[in-house]
């Protein structure tokens, strides 16, 4: 177990969220490769399913197209607009060369936690088969810089004899620790659950600590600002995620 306050990767990885928003429209193809372009190594975005199975990468559940609102669980992906990105679209554009955050989507709030839960589920599968067939195709480590994010760690718990070489990550905030801090980090340190993701002031440097000491990594969201970025940084973070791809990169060890 580490006691350092140093990251426990060689570098802090950097996520541009949603590509880099402060860049370009949201999830959108040229954000994405703007970012890859200024150098980041991480992108974030969140991935839901097409009423055909297709994963894109869409925030919302719905969008306004043509004057209407299209719920994208209820449309094939033909039936959508072409600038909704595909996770396939993303590789098949910018490669693999990066590491990929998926914060995992369902259709509504409505489902009951057992259909939520079959349908992130099937979300995530597709995900990973998606990344697996590009694996194949370019010979070249990508599942293994797949990082799946849901706020359920049983759930992702469940994911993890299923898929050994895919990341996993939990992702919540402090006030939904009810079990306290340590027990949760060593509840994912022995379901192998890779990280705790939460928001950066839920961070210190001492939970970070607590986190390493368990070989939990700590990512932190919403790090907008450079002294926030600056802050995560001397905490002895291992991820970061934020819209401002320069601010990110300026704060770099």
């Amino acid at each position: 177990m580490m006691a350092s306050n140093s990251s426990m990767l060689a570098q802090p990885i950097l996520f541009a969220h949603r590509g880099g928003r402060s860049h370009g429209a949201d999830n959108s193809l040229e954000t994405f490769r703007l970012a890859l372009r200024k150098g980041i190594g991480g992108l974030e975005s969140d991935v839901r399913l097409t009423a055909d199975g297709v994963c894109v990468l869409a925030h919302d559940p719905t969008l306004w197209w043509k004057g209407l609102r299209h719920r994208i669980a209820k449309k094939n992906m033909t039936q959508l607009p072409s600038s909704l990105l595909s996770l396939a679209g993303l590789y098949d554009n910018l490669g693999g060369d990066f590491e990929l955050s998926l914060d995992i989507k369902t259709a509504s709030k409505r489902l009951s936690n057992e259909m939520e839960q079959e349908l992130a589920a099937k979300t995530a599968l597709a995900a990973v088969i998606c990344a697996s067939e590009f694996e194949q195709r370019i010979g070249k480590p990508v599942v293994s810089r797949l990082w799946l994010c849901h706020s359920n760690w049983e759930l992702l718990a469940s994911w993890r004899q299923r898929w050994p070489d895919v990341k996993l990550v939990n992702s919540t905030s402090l006030n939904r620790l009810k079990e306290g801090r340590e027990r949760r980090t060593a509840q994912l340190a022995e379901a192998g659950i890779d990280a705790l993701n939460m928001p950066h002031p839920d961070w210190t440097k001492g939970f970070v600590t607590l986190a390493h000491r368990f070989g939990v990594l700590a990512f932190g969201w919403d790090a907008h600002l450079e002294r926030v970025i600056a802050e995560l940084m001397n905490y002895g973070i291992d991820g970061i995620y934020g819209d401002n791809v320069d601010k990110l990169l300026s704060q770099q060890l």
